[in-house]
């Protein structure tokens, strides 16, 4: 029962740490980001956050007002509820504006669609309840049933939340409907837009691991930052090959596939779920090696070293991915040199930062020196098949 402590005691520098521990992960998120962040730094994650957009408060809204009295004035036969947070907060700024009651009375007389459970236990809250909703909670799965149904000469309003619908409007209106859109909340560029500049620095040299993205707006935001800062190939290569970008659903990720950048997503589209892809996705993409009988993960600002956590400056993590992309290979130091950012030409900066790499990874034999040539991992003979002749 009491076997875990003792073998902590017998191994004083072993910690524990959860699956991203090591890991930094960039959050862009403006709604619910503590909440993801939480779940992101429970996990072991260090997190940047810079919040790609805002959004504007619904009392403010004045687009939203016009579309609640217009439907107030010509009822539809249709709504279609979107998102939980979006249909509560459209009867809050309705009750508001002292409509609330004139809305729900005319909700209670159309057919109205959830698009999930989410969405659902919103409008039954307000003694609402909706005549259908998908297994899928996929918007491709209600547009399919208005389309079956037909939507000729019907009216459809739709409750947005500030994401695009590619498609489902065009196919609605193709049906012959009438299509209302309902602006519950809108999306602005940030008040303070420090956070998105470093994050964009962050990511572009590799000083974040992965990026999350909860809305579409927020990816299409970061992406025209990016752009009008001149670091768009910059980012499109990171997102490309180093930097996971991580969707919360299909929806959001259509303004990276736009730009030819492949996405990962959850099978349920939740933060959740997000996390957990992460959790799985991360460590999977951490170079191991069998290096002086230890086993040696290399983590995006840390290493584990047989389990034990070992932060490393990120000079000590330039120098080791460069050693382990040729494991057992003898690395010049004029090679090391140039993968120390900003180091000059002054080759004892490469013997400065490898002394401080091997302090950090607390085991010095890890990493070899050969005279007059440079450095090597000290790959395990055992995988020289693996890794080549060494």
């Amino acid at each position: 029962m009491y076997e875990e402590p003792q073998r902590q005691e017998q191994r004083p520098d072993r910690q524990d740490h959860g699956p991203l521990a090591g890991f930094t992960v960039g959050v862009t998120a403006a709604r619910r980001a503590d909440e993801l962040g939480a779940l992101l730094q429970r996990r072991g994650a260090a997190v940047i956050h810079a919040p790609a957009l805002r959004i504007v408060p619904l009392s403010d809204d004045s687009e939203l007002l016009a579309a609640t009295k217009q439907l107030l004035d010509q009822a539809p036969d249709i709504v279609v509820a979107t998102t939980a947070i979006g249909f509560r907060g459209w009867v809050e700024a309705a009750d508001g504006w002292g409509l609330g009651e004139n809305l729900l009375t005319m909700l209670r007389g159309v057919e109205l669609l959830a698009r999930g459970p989410k969405v659902k236990g919103s409008i039954r809250a307000q003694g609402l309840t909706e005549e259908w909703s998908p297994s899928s909670e996929s918007m491709a799965e209600v547009l399919d049933r208005l389309l079956d149904e037909g939507v000729d000469g019907r009216r459809i309003a739709i409750q947005l939340h500030g994401e695009p619908l590619p498609g489902f409007v065009e196919a609605l209106r193709a049906g012959g409907a009438e299509v209302v859109g309902i602006p519950v909340y809108r999306w602005m560029p940030p008040e303070d837009i420090g956070p998105v500049d470093r994050l964009l620095e962050a990511t572009v040299t590799r000083g974040v691991d992965a990026l999350t993205f909860t809305s579409a707006p927020a990816a299409a935001s970061l992406l025209g930052r990016a752009e009008d800062r001149g670091l768009l190939p910059e980012l499109l290569a990171a997102l490309s090959h180093d930097v996971l970008p991580a969707c919360v659903g299909p929806v959001t990720a259509l303004p990276l596939q736009a730009r030819g950048i492949d996405t990962v997503q959850p099978e349920r589209f939740r933060l959740g779920p997000l996390v957990q892809l992460l959790c799985q996705e991360l460590p999977s993409r951490a170079r191991t090696l069998p290096i002086a009988g230890h086993r040696v993960e290399i983590r995006g600002h840390a290493v584990l070293v047989d389990d034990a956590l070992r932060p490393v400056p990120p000079a000590g993590m330039s120098l080791l991915r460069a050693l382990s992309r040729r494991p057992g290979w003898v690395v010049a130091r004029a090679e090391l040199l140039r993968a120390l950012p900003g180091a000059g030409k002054d080759e004892h900066a490469v013997e400065t930062a490898m002394a401080r790499l091997r302090t950090a990874l607390g085991t010095p034999k890890l990493i070899q020196t050969v005279v007059k040539r440079g450095y090597r991992l000290a790959l395990d003979p055992a995988a020289d098949s693996k890794y080549g002749d060494v």
